[in-house]
């Protein structure tokens, strides 16, 4: 066996990928960028700023660099159709928060599944802001039009800590030059904040006694963005849970996102026995990233709660997964939003981790998982979840297991490749 860890590549990160190409439209001059995520997901965004008639390129499968040209704060123009979002619950969101500054109506709508994801946590605060909203489907579910324009500055307390929510009413401020405040009671993805930041405009971050403030005092332009997204650390997040499971070996993920609010996953991983390393640790564009070094080990139980559930909700399918492995009983508690994700992932979890012959049972706000060494075999129902694929595609990965998905094509969203980089991955391990 080599001694020489196996190398994995992960694609950009999504969260940073949408957030890049909206603010780089939205910039005054071209921004360049590189490592961008090709996949549906982001492909989505791209679609939905082309219709609005931002000069934004192809993403390149290999993640070479694109220029985009922004057209300025109010450079978007009022698009002929319906603004279709696909999958991606972070294109609609923050769209609606981009176009709550524009006077011009536009519509938004999505696939099935987008469909039936709520949208009142965003527009009930753009709402308050001025912007107008017109229900053409279930209430509070895409498709919905919004007409924007002159809107009020906001200083919102959110109930509930999102990334989303959060960067839509910052967004808001920023093209309806107002400012914008919101409360959270954590501390959420702060993507949004770095990068305004990086490319000119002022947003305070401080802990407050109701939780975590961001303030953004809207700027007159955007400086252009130069930079290269970072691995994505929640594509990463089955690699380190396949090697903390295989047999031998080690992997290496080099260029990761190391934000704060991405990796409390790194401690419950610690927690529960696994051995990952953070090594070349620098910054991009004020994210920090690092290469990840993991290796095998004997993994024990642990209890994750709301106090770190903002920080790696993406991350529960696959730490439920590595639970299924762990000596003793894991408590995942305080994560209901996982019930309006790209599917119900809590009963999702439950039903597939049982059907494969693990012990799971399913709480209204999480889920318990008891750990076993015997044989996992069965069929998984993915429901078109890319990362309920990807967790149950580990396990089915390991040596003794046959697990088969009825979806796996459903990885693309997020991670085109993912299948013949686990295979190379797990098949490096094994040797």
């Amino acid at each position: 066996m080599s001694t020489a860890p196996f190398e994995v590549v992960v694609p950009g990160d999504k969260s940073i990928t949408h957030r890049a190409l909206m603010l780089a439209a939205l910039a005054e001059g071209e921004s360049q960028l590189a490592g961008l995520l090709p996949a549906q997901d982001p492909g989505s965004t791209v679609a939905v700023l082309r219709a609005l008639g931002a000069d934004v390129p192809d993403l390149p499968g290999d993640g070479s660099a694109i220029r985009v040209r922004g057209g300025g704060l109010n450079g978007l123009r009022p698009p002929a159709t319906s603004l279709d979002c696909g999958n991606s619950g972070t294109t609609a969101r923050l769209m609606l928060g981009v176009l709550a500054g524009y006077s011009f109506e536009a519509t938004l709508t999505g696939d099935a599944s987008l469909c039936s994801r709520p949208m009142q946590r965003v527009t009930g605060p753009l709402s308050h802001m001025g912007a107008e909203f017109r229900e053409l489907g279930e209430p509070g579910r895409l498709p919905l039009a919004i007409r924007g324009g002159t809107l009020r500055p906001i200083r919102w307390a959110s109930p509930t800590a999102s990334a989303q929510v959060k960067s839509a009413i910052l967004l808001a401020g920023l093209t309806g030059t107002v400012a914008a405040e919101v409360v959270e009671p954590q501390l959420s993805r702060d993507h949004t904040e770095r990068m305004l930041r990086a490319m000119g405009a002022t947003v305070a971050s401080a802990p407050t006694e109701a939780g975590w403030s961001a303030r953004l005092e809207p700027p007159t332009r955007l400086e252009p963005l130069d930079l290269r997204v970072p691995g994505d650390f929640s594509s990463a997040a089955f690699f380190l849970a396949l090697a903390a499971l295989a047999p031998a070996g080690a992997l290496r993920l080099p260029g990761v996102g190391t934000n704060p609010g991405r990796t409390a996953m790194l401690d419950v991983l610690r927690r529960m026995g696994a051995h990952v390393e953070l090594e070349d640790a620098g910054e991009r564009a004020g994210e920090p990233v690092a290469a990840l070094l993991a290796t095998p080990a004997r993994l024990r139980a642990t209890d994750v709660g709301a106090d770190e559930l903002p920080r790696l909700v993406d991350e529960v399918p696959i730490l439920a997964a590595l639970a299924a492995r762990a000596e003793g009983e894991s408590r995942f508690t305080g994560a209901a939003e996982l019930r309006v994700k790209e599917t119900d992932r809590i009963t999702a979890m439950v039903d597939n981790l049982r059907a494969i012959g693990a012990d799971a049972e399913e709480l209204e706000d999480g889920l318990v998982v008891r750990g076993s060494e015997r044989p996992l075999r069965g069929d998984v129902a993915t429901w078109g979840d890319h990362r309920i694929a990807m967790a149950f595609g580990v396990l089915g990965a390991l040596p003794g297991n046959e697990i088969r998905l009825d979806d796996p094509a459903c990885v693309a969203v997020s991670f085109p490749g993912f299948w013949e980089t686990l295979r190379a991955a797990a098949a490096a391990l094994a040797s």
